[in-house]
């Protein structure tokens, strides 16, 4: 790969970062959140996005880009006190820069009749007085300054309390595109400045290294011109220079004094620097020679705002890492397997240092695994675009409430959750939410909300979906599923099994095919492909006050926690986060009813017993279950089930295999591993063996 197509490359992901800063400050501006460093977060991110695209020539990025930033610009001086429709426009303005920034990344052409179409709206909030920008005007040309000029060696001004700037830029700034005239020439516009070149670190020109960094400059400006309004001319700029900013109090006499001679330049708004770095909007926290006590004070603070430092890592690496974990937690089972078989005291210095091999390997394994994890809060960000484009389409006001964003989960599982939740949030808009005028009519705000969040428990991640709409219609949703054949005109059904029939291929409840909805495809797929994820999706609703869909997610798919079993002579799996707790039950806690199914009484209610061995089919089911070990499970879609197990080994954390690459879907397993003697051990589903053997009216286990 070139060099150019590594910072384009790097442009690509750093607009990743900077979009969803965009959204995150478009979002909480929108709430009302009127800090000015929000609107500043928002300006920075579009003006980042704009310098860079200048450089690689993405015109109508740059175009739309610099007219969206004209419109920031008005808001965060003050100039212009937005009204909701602006702000409305502004989120449409950032969903638009997402799709421009993915055409230019896949070279797929602009839709240039959208762009004409929101520049229009943007201008018609402020007066244009500027000439149209062009692509050109944002190419970086390298300037080189003339010191062979005569010299004003006029002293600065004799005013005390003047500033004087000592600037040295980086490599990394010219590599970025960034150029130290444009800077020099903001400063001038503060007021008259006296500007010095330091050469002396300048080599002979034999051993001169291009990709270093040689001049320096001092600068002095009048003591009127405000800190904080020097300190802003270097914001995109801070990270690749060094820069001491201080107050004089009397005449400098400066190196190499003279007026700087400022080329003909475009206006600065017209001009951009490529910015790769300030992702976040905080400022890194500078390293000045010496300062005053002011400026000190604002380097703790800068300090205080710093990002942690980050290194980009391909993923392919990082999923190499984590099958070498895997193999190293197989081998750690190996070797314990081995000094089990040896007989060997549990006090022996071998199994000691056994024990300590084991911790050793968790703790690295739950190390690797937390590279892989990542926030879900770029997921919600790209779900208020679907809640605003699916409140557009039904004509409802829609407020999406995210929480839990900062919960961590596995970036594969992150990847494959977009589809699904995409598909939730648009149903809860168009078949959740009533319209604004029955809304009002029923007392609601005729706002309706959307709530997504997200939250770690036992061991798992839940997220939900909620709105505060008119509930499942549940007389509906049994006629419906009665004329489409899917279950029987006198079955009998509770108000869950009634809920679980959304799931059923080919269901729905709208009447006209829209954009949205309306071809029986949505709510099965969500399901079958939560449960790829070796997940669960559960309904909670009530009438008249909304309706919830809660997902149930493993943590990571590569390792989990499980309890070793035995049942007909084959060697199982059950995941940790399933069992409540094992038991031996008595004879007459064991009762039977019709259809040849059994109840245990635990803890005063009665749980349905489950024979794993005959729902796989290794064997008849058992006549008598009063000599058999229960494993009492919960999950989110079947509640409590006992299951039958003949014998339990012992706890220990294994590695998952998949098993549908080779052999496809195979009811009631979820994946395989391998044991410490080498053995072949599958990892049962155990919401599926429960559905596998459920009761013939259970509909959710059809579906």
């Amino acid at each position: 790969m070139e060099a150019m197509d590594e910072i384009r490359e790097t442009f690509f992901l750093e607009c990743e970062d900077l979009l969803h800063d965009l959204e995150a400050g478009l979002s909480a501006f929108k709430d009302g959140d009127r800090d000015p460093e929000k609107i500043n977060s928002v300006f920075r991110a579009v003006h980042s996005i704009k310098g860079g695209a200048g450089a690689f020539a993405l015109d109508d990025l740059v175009r739309f880009a610099h007219k969206f930033e004209t419109n920031l610009d008005e808001v965060r001086s003050g100039r212009l006190d937005p009204p909701p429709e602006l702000v409305l426009l502004f989120l449409r303005s950032a969903d638009l820069l997402t799709d421009l920034v993915s055409a230019a990344q896949s070279g797929e052409p602009a839709d240039r009749q959208q762009i004409d179409q929101l520049i229009a709206e943007l201008e018609g909030f402020i007066e244009v007085d500027e000439a149209a920008v062009k692509v050109e005007d944002f190419q970086f040309t390298p300037i080189a300054l003339d010191f062979s000029m005569d010299l004003d060696l006029a002293l600065p001004s004799e005013a005390p309390g003047e500033w004087r700037v000592q600037f040295a830029p980086h490599a990394n700034l010219f590599a970025r595109g960034n150029d130290p005239v444009l800077l020099l020439r903001e400063l001038s516009r503060l007021g008259r400045v006296s500007v010095s070149c330091n050469t002396s670190a300048l080599p002979m020109l034999d051993a001169i290294d291009a990709d270093t960094s040689y001049l320096s400059w001092t600068i002095t400006l009048p003591a009127d011109v405000s800190e904080d309004a020097i300190r802003e001319v270097f914001e995109f700029a801070e990270t690749d220079c060094d820069i001491v900013i201080e107050r004089v109090a009397a005449p400098v006499d400066l190196l190499l004094p003279l007026p700087l001679p400022l080329p003909d330049l475009p206006p600065l708004a017209d001009a951009a620097v490529a910015d790769f770095s300030d992702t976040t909007g905080s400022k890194p926290s500078i390293d000045p020679v010496s300062t005053t006590a002011s400026s000190a004070d604002a380097a703790a603070k800068d300090a205080a705002r710093a990002p942690k430092p980050t290194v980009r890592v391909e993923l392919d690496r990082v999923d190499r890492l984590i099958n070498l974990i895997g193999e190293l937690v197989i081998n750690q089972s190996m070797l314990s397997q081995a000094v089990s078989d040896a007989g060997l005291p549990p006090n022996s210095p071998l199994a000691g240092g056994l024990d300590e091999f084991k911790q050793l390997t968790r703790n690295i394994q739950e190390s690797v695994m937390m590279i892989r994890a990542q926030p879900v809060q770029p997921l919600f960000q790209r779900m208020s675009r679907i809640v605003r484009e699916a409140s557009k389409a039904t004509g409802k006001s829609v407020r999406l409430v995210t929480e839990g964003d900062t919960t961590e989960v596995d970036k594969t599982v992150v990847e494959r959750l977009s589809d699904p939740l995409t598909h939730m949030i648009r149903n809860a808009v168009d078949h959740g939410l009533e319209s604004a005028s029955v809304r009002a009519e029923r007392g609601k705000p005729e706002e309706g909300t959307v709530r997504l969040s997200a939250s770690h428990r036992s061991g798992r991640v839940l997220i939900e979906v909620s709105d505060d709409g008119a509930g499942i219609n549940r007389p509906k949703v049994r006629q419906i599923a009665i004329d489409k054949g899917l279950i029987p005109a006198d079955a009998q059904l509770t108000d869950g099994e009634i809920d679980n029939l959304l799931f059923m291929p080919g269901f729905s409840t709208a009447t006209e095919v829209s954009n949205l909805s309306g071809r029986g495809v949505g709510m099965d797929v969500v399901k079958r492909s939560i449960q790829d994820l070796g997940g669960r999706v559960s309904i909670m609703s009530t009438p008249g006050q909304g309706s919830s869909f809660i997902i149930s997610l493993p943590l990571t798919l590569a390792i989990l926690d499980g309890m070793v079993v035995k049942v007909s002579g084959q060697t199982g799996i059950i995941p940790l986060t399933d069992i409540v707790e094992t038991l031996k039950p008595r004879a007459q806690d064991v009762h039977e009813f019709s259809k040849g199914g059994r109840v245990v009484f635990v803890r005063g209610e009665f749980v349905p017993v489950i024979d794993i061995g005959a729902a796989l089919g290794y064997r008849a089911p058992l006549e008598r279950i009063d000599d058999q070990i229960v494993v009492l499970t919960e999950t989110e879609d079947s509640g409590l089930s006992a299951l039958l197990v003949d014998e339990i080994y012992d706890q220990r954390q294994v590695v998952i295999k998949g098993l549908e690459e080779n052999y496809g879907t195979v009811p009631g397993i979820a994946a395989a591993t391998i044991l410490g003697d080498g053995q072949i051990a599958l990892i049962l589903d155990v919401g599926k063996i429960v559905a596998m053997m459920g009761s013939p009216t259970d509909v959710s286990q059809a579906a």
